[in-house]
């Protein structure tokens, strides 16, 4: 077996978001966030053989580096990562070691919200938090249209961006940490819930986010 450059790139985001992972037997990857607050899933086109866990997938993706064109050797404590004459015997971690994800899928609730987050707008979106140094991000609907925007819930007479994104009969403010928001540079349909959380699935992969809202967002 081989890993594909698509697949590894999901694994760099998914470091971002725990730095270990618990690989299960199949095409499926998951992960969580240590504060249960994001989770994050994606079907691979590779079928791993058996479960096992890497406590630091950076490291885990550091020796893949080393490599060109690695192919893998699967044991019950190791696997053996070759290329012609070299290889590097890498030793499985005890997946108690660390947070990780539910067996059972994320009964999402009926979502209130739905638009399409375009990579654009996110990138414009996280620039702007970082460069106006507000540390939440909001979808805030008015009745009339509804916006993406940069907040400091704290703190009302702050810099503002605003970046319409739909129309909307509803009134809300649904606010989420700026450092939640580890989404894969991508065009997404999002749904959110009144009951606190939100689903970003993306438009050119199998990646999607489940997303926790902060206690601030508000829904009329």
């Amino acid at each position: 077996m081989e890993l594909s450059t698509e697949t590894q790139n999901i694994l760099k985001n998914f470091s971002e978001i725990n730095q270990s992972l618990a690989f299960k037997q199949g095409k499926i990857l998951k992960t969580v966030s240590p504060q249960k607050n994001i989770l994050a899933q994606a079907e691979v086109t590779e079928e791993f053989p058996q479960d096992f866990a890497v406590y630091e997938l950076n490291k885990f993706l550091g020796t893949l580096a080393m490599f060109n064109k690695a192919t893998f050797d699967f044991n019950s404590d190791h696997v053996k990562i070759i290329e012609g004459n070299k290889r590097v015997k890498y030793v499985y971690a005890d997946p108690s070691m660390f947070v990780a994800p539910p067996e059972k899928s994320i009964d999402f609730p009926e979502a209130e919200i739905k638009f399409t987050l375009t990579q654009t707008d996110l990138d414009a979106l996280m620039r702007a938090s970082a460069v106006l140094h507000l540390p939440e991000v909001g979808v805030v609907g008015d009745g009339s249209k509804m916006e993406l925007t940069v907040m400091d819930v704290n703190n009302t007479s702050t810099d503002e961006l605003g970046i319409e994104v739909g129309a909307t009969d509803k009134t809300f403010q649904v606010v989420f940490k700026h450092e939640n928001i580890k989404l894969m540079r991508d065009d997404y349909d999002v749904q959110i819930s009144s009951r606190g959380i939100a689903h970003f699935k993306s438009k050119g992969s199998s990646v999607q986010y489940w997303i926790a809202t902060e206690s601030s967002s508000k829904f009329s």
